[in-house]
């Protein structure tokens, strides 16, 4: 599969998420840690961005900031060109709910829903949904729709948690260490479906993770540093997923 989005075409490309000179702050006792210091950046449209840094370095922080589960401390942060840095708790919601799309690493899929009933749930908080017969068959689990997820394996579980993710038919997916529990094999699978994703349903991809090895399949990548975003590396011709190292 070709990636049909190069960041050669950047230019053409809207940005989906700027920030300006974003900070966060936590107060633990007396003591204040920057967990982000004055980051700047875009995200586009119909890319993969790979965020990578060592624990400590921001990454969940910024996780947390693009997915509108927490606010900055200063700075600004744009999503289409409308601001969500001074939004109020109503209108966070109403973003996560309709224009970003989760997936974590454990999965977190209710226990006592059947695979589809899990997607379908997402569906029905969104506003333009997409088919969950569709994705389920997208990530090739028709046939294991009306199985519990203990039923499932881990890796089958991944997919229905993207299957969850994608239905709601997010602008952005966001992926917290998505394949940190899988084996070398199921993560070429999980990697596969985020850059079809990201293809064939137009999606900017945003994975966190550890692994320096999965940045090769983006076309950016940012590396995080003590809270400072230290590099953005470009990649005009990224690798499919069979052929990262593990």
């Amino acid at each position: 599969m070709v990636l049909s989005t190069n960041i050669r075409e950047v230019g053409t490309l809207k940005p989906i998420i700027v920030a300006k000179s974003i900070s966060k702050n936590y107060k633990m006792g007396e003591v204040t840690v920057r967990a982000l210091r004055e980051v700047s950046f875009e995200m586009y449209e119909k890319e993969i961005v790979c965020i990578l840094g060592p624990s400590g370095s921001g990454k969940s922080t910024l996780l947390n900031i693009v997915g509108g589960m927490d606010k900055v401390s200063g700075g600004e942060i744009y999503y289409k060109d409308t601001p969500f840095h001074d939004a109020d708790a109503a209108k966070l919601t109403e973003y996560r709910r309709n224009a970003v799309g989760f997936v974590f690493q454990f999965y977190n899929l209710i226990p006592n829903l059947k695979a589809a009933e899990n997607v379908n749930l997402a569906a029905e908080i969104s506003r333009n949904p997409l088919s969950t017969e569709e994705i389920l068959a997208k990530v090739g689990l028709a046939e294991r729709a009306g199985h519990f997820p203990a039923q499932l394996s881990g890796g089958e579980q991944q997919r229905v948690a993207i299957a969850r993710a994608v239905v709601k038919n997010p602008e952005i997916l966001l992926c917290d260490e998505p394949t940190g529990a899988l084996d070398s094999q199921t993560s070429i699978q999980v990697l596969w479906l985020l850059k079809l994703f990201c293809e064939h349903y137009g999606k900017t991809v945003i994975i966190i993770t550890h692994n320096t090895a999965i940045a090769e399949i983006a076309n950016r990548v940012f590396y995080l540093r003590d809270g400072s975003l230290v590099d953005i590396k470009v990649n005009n011709e990224p690798i499919s997923p069979e052929k990262v190292s593990w």
